[in-house]
């Protein structure tokens, strides 16, 4: 026992060490403690701090419980309903394109249905985390696409949870095409149960948990959260799915806003010891088999992202930069991939899957903040006439809505068609800038003589908009992004 606590403590005491100088350098957390249960697992040789992973099974479980039952708790169903048609279009076709691929590879893998399923899953379901890390470390918060990029996360938080209800019988393995038919009913059952007591049923809920002391609050939480977590596994249906339909139904009542403050520092530890229970799962020796596999995911979930965002940025008359700032920020993949590789070892399925997943997670942990980091880069690879040809001159610039110069924007429109100067010197320009402050019409950067830049250099006049026919962007100077038109205004993006 006093071994077993010290190995506990070590573990986790070095995960923290280890997430935290990851933080430093912009990575999230998770892939640092999965590293630090594969290195110090037994299938690694050197130092084992936890001989036996089975021993954490329960805290581990628990641990997914709560990741589940937080992200239920903080899923905002009024704000996805009211989105609009378009999100749910770019959300089904990230969600359609990233799982058809992950299907595709599955069952080129030859390594079975139910895994090709659980393929398709992991990798068609990005990290809500990694996700928004990135946009607060980035700092887009204020970017024209964020408000796109957390709608799409959080429409692939609900449908994890039908994919998660999809998935039950598959590996509950039922025998006969009854058995999966009535499976898959108790399933869905479940969740239309639950959904039920998320509608009518909060305030019970309430009364039930209700308590002025958070000590109490938190024992009463924790007990719903576990019983709701073991009924659904009773019936055939996730713990996770249990955990997350619960959490929706604490979010409708008044004790929302307590029961997130108090459930966070739970769910983050137990969170941990979940992650590093995955890593104490692999063997090393195993990654080898599944490098391959796992170079194809990653090509392919690059590519499908990449697709996907310029499909949104399309639909919303985004430009190049934004789109490939889509497809870069949800590239991560994290808890929920790991998740359905938990529920794949838990059912006895292909042995590969928990190393090619791992392996999977932590090549896209790594890699989707350098490359978000540098989406200006991808930008210039996407043609104008994909998106609209007028975004030729701003394609790699930020889209924005946090330009504080705006109160200067005293010039909206002008019937010149000339640049003067360039008249003046008898000089040729490729297009026409107007200066949204005085209303001076100036050549663009790719004219020889530049006198829209050498305008604001010497005035300080911050915004321009293109007088270029159907090009009306515009882009300022000193904040260095495109400024997002106001209200009632058409706008090219």
């Amino acid at each position: 026992m006093h071994a077993d606590l010290i190995g506990l403590g070590a573990i986790v005491l070095l995960a923290g060490l280890v997430a935290r100088l990851g933080r430093r350098y912009g990575f999230p957390t998770v892939p640092c403690y999965m590293l630090i249960g594969i290195v110090f697992g037994p299938g690694t040789p050197g130092p084992v701090l936890i001989e036996h992973p089975e021993d954490l099974s329960l805290l581990a479980s628990l641990g997914l419980v709560l990741l589940l039952f937080h992200l239920g708790v903080e899923f905002p169903a009024e704000q996805v309903l009211g989105s609009g048609r378009r999100l749910f279009i770019a959300a089904g076709v990230y969600i359609g394109l990233n799982v058809s691929a992950g299907l595709a590879l599955g069952f080129a893998l030859g390594w079975g249905t139910s895994e090709a399923l659980v393929i398709a899953g992991a990798l068609g379901i990005s990290s809500s985390a990694i996700a928004t890390k990135l946009l607060i470390e980035l700092r887009r918060l204020t970017n024209a696409e964020t408000p796109i990029i957390l709608g799409i996360i959080v429409i692939e938080d609900m449908f994890l949870a039908f994919y998660l209800a999809l998935l039950a019988p598959v590996l509950n393995d039922s025998g006969s095409t009854l058995d999966f038919v009535v499976d898959l009913l108790v399933s869905f059952g479940f969740l239309v149960a639950l959904f039920a007591l998320a509608r009518w049923g909060a305030r019970a809920i309430a009364l039930v948990l209700d308590s002025r002391e958070d000590e109490l609050l938190a024992i009463l939480m924790i007990g719903l959260v576990v019983l709701v977590a073991g009924v659904a596994l009773e019936v055939g249906v996730s713990e996770a799915i249990g955990a997350l339909m619960i959490g929706l139904v604490v979010s409708r009542t008044a004790l929302k806003e307590r029961v997130e403050q108090l459930v966070l520092p739970l769910r983050d530890v137990f969170a941990a010891v979940f992650f590093i229970s995955f890593g104490l799962t692999i063997d090393v020796g195993d990654l080898g088999a599944v490098a391959l596999p796992v170079v194809i995911a990653v090509c392919m979930t690059l590519l499908t992202n990449l697709t996907a965002g310029v499909f949104t940025a399309r639909l919303f008359g985004f430009n190049q930069r934004a789109a490939a700032n889509i497809g870069l920020t949800v590239l991560g993949r994290g808890e929920f991939s790991l998740i359905l590789a938990t529920l794949a070892i838990a059912a006895g399925l292909d042995e590969r899957i928990g190393p090619f997943v791992a392996l999977y997670v932590l090549v896209l942990a790594i890699a989707a903040p350098l490359l978000a980091s540098q989406s200006r880069h991808f930008a210039r690879f996407v043609p104008d006439r994909i998106l609209r040809s007028r975004w030729q001159y701003v394609r790699s610039e930020t889209m924005s809505t946090s330009c504080t110069h705006q109160d200067q924007m005293n010039v909206t429109d002008t019937d010149i068609d000339v640049c003067q100067q360039c008249v003046d010197e008898g000089a040729n320009w490729v297009q026409l800038r107007l200066c949204m402050k005085c209303g001076l019409v100036a050549c663009c950067d790719d004219s020889p003589r530049r006198h829209s830049r050498a305008h604001y250099q010497a005035e300080h006049h911050p915004i321009i908009q293109s007088l270029e026919p159907g090009a009306d962007w515009q882009y300022c100077y000193v904040d260095e992004i495109l400024v997002r038109e106001p209200l009632g205004r058409s706008r090219a993006g």
